[in-house]
């Protein structure tokens, strides 16, 4: 569940099944369950002592509120006040004095996201002790910051700072004049971001696998900047020798690796092919499960696939709320990006570090020039070209030879309808 929403919506709840809108779900599996520097860490900082079960690591950068503070800061956990719900709780907004960290009024000091336990919920102390150790631990401008929490009797809370454009998942599925469709900059601007925190992660300073990557856990400040958040399933990366951890599966349906969910070992690789399915939900629009879809639609990836790398098709995958707004050559490659994310078989996935350099390279990008596809440009120099082709020109495929590079031409049936418009 994304911590830091800033508008109020319903999370996806762990441990069942997938629902008919293709929204989220946690599921958990039989495997082998193995148990998973008080300052701050950076990229360039030494790793992390091993983290001890079933305690609080100590952190000078984590305030240990008490229940009272932060009922004081949330109005009572007033109605009006929650941002979101979930398998975790609710998350409540909130304001402290930015430097004594006491309650303010509303309007006043640092606004603060405040994610209260459901003791009757799906998750538990275990994830809310992983979520405290690894963000109390960690520091860096691509994951969420922890300012504190609250250990009191049975109260179990968390306190972040406030993310006012909420999740990747909300502007990428939700419809509404709140969140409109992310260009194609802001999109590649996000990945970006969201792969530099997953390389982070996986650096030497950390070693640390996230297991929970997906939209709804990439969460926005006001400048779009990209920041992870929702470390209850993380754990240590492989020590030593060892090339994997042993794990029960556990994740969200459509994003895990196929060979976690068949063996239970978890490695870097097993981050990556969830952040393609990301990447791929960014460029298409589309959720990584969604039962609402046509047959043969449902799964994403799945359904994808055979049209990342071909220059006639990958405009079958392009999200049409871009409207062609986007560089062929970066869509072309950030396409072949996620296919290598996605790739079966864990070897041949690239690195994170190796996703951030190529998506790099497409924030370079300067060809801005608009692609539009014939559903979405009907009159588009290209169309207008195609109009004027015989149909003798076109190749047995359907595609026009003077434009099949670019896959955005019309067959001879499509331009017949388009004549008979004119």
């Amino acid at each position: 569940m994304g911590s830091c929403w800033s508008a109020r919506v319903k999370a996806e709840s762990p441990f069942h099944s997938v629902s008919a809108s293709g929204a989220n779900s946690r599921y958990t599996g039989s495997g082998n369950d193995l148990s998973g520097s008080s300052s701050r860490v950076s990229a360039a900082s030494v790793p992390l002592t091993p983290r001890s079960e079933g305690e609080i690591l100590q952190s000078s950068n984590l305030k240990s509120f008490t229940f009272n503070e932060v009922r004081a800061a949330t109005r009572n956990f007033r109605p009006d006040s929650v941002l979101g719900e979930g398998g975790f709780g609710s998350v409540f907004k909130g304001w402290i004095d930015e430097h004594a960290f006491t309650a303010a009024r509303p309007g006043t000091g640092m606004v603060i996201a405040v994610k209260r336990l459901n003791q009757d919920g799906f998750q538990g102390h275990r994830e809310w002790l992983a979520e405290v150790n690894y963000l109390g631990q960690l520091y860096h401008p691509n994951l969420v910051k922890l300012i504190g929490y609250c250990l009191e009797e049975e109260h179990r809370l968390l306190v972040y700072e406030f993310m006012p454009r909420g999740s990747l998942e909300h502007h990428l599925f939700r419809r509404g004049s709140y969140f409109q469709p992310l260009s194609w900059n802001l999109r590649m601007k996000v990945a970006l971001g969201a792969a530099k925190g997953l390389a982070f992660l996986h650096s030497e300073a950390a070693k640390v696998i996230y297991r929970d990557f997906k939209t709804s856990n990439v969460l926005l400040d006001s400048n779009y900047n990209a920041k992870l958040s929702d470390f209850g399933l993380a754990k240590d990366g492989p020590t030593g020798d060892k090339s994997h951890v042993s794990t029960r599966v556990m994740g969200t349906y459509g994003y895990a690796a196929p060979e976690y969910m068949q063996t239970g070992h978890l490695t870097t690789k097993s981050d990556v092919y969830s952040f393609g399915v990301v990447l791929l939900e960014m460029l298409s629009g589309r959720r990584a499960v969604d039962k609402n879809r046509p047959n043969g639609e449902h799964n994403l990836v799945e359904w994808a696939r055979p049209h990342l790398n071909s220059k006639r098709r990958i405009f079958r995958v392009l999200d049409t709320r871009l409207e062609g707004q986007y560089s062929l050559n970066g869509a072309q490659k950030a396409a072949l990006l996620a296919l290598q994310c996605l790739s079966s078989e864990a070897k041949y996935r690239p690195s994170m570090d190796q996703v951030v350099q190529t998506l790099e390279e497409l924030q370079d990008t300067r060809d801005t020039t608009s692609r539009r596809s014939p559903q979405t440009s009907r009159n588009g120099n290209h169309q207008n070209e195609c109009t004027t082709i015989s149909k003798k020109k076109f190749t047995r495929g359907g595609q026009c030879k003077s434009c099949v590079s670019e896959a955005i031409c019309f067959t001879p049936s499509q331009l017949k309808a388009v004549r008979a418009t004119k």
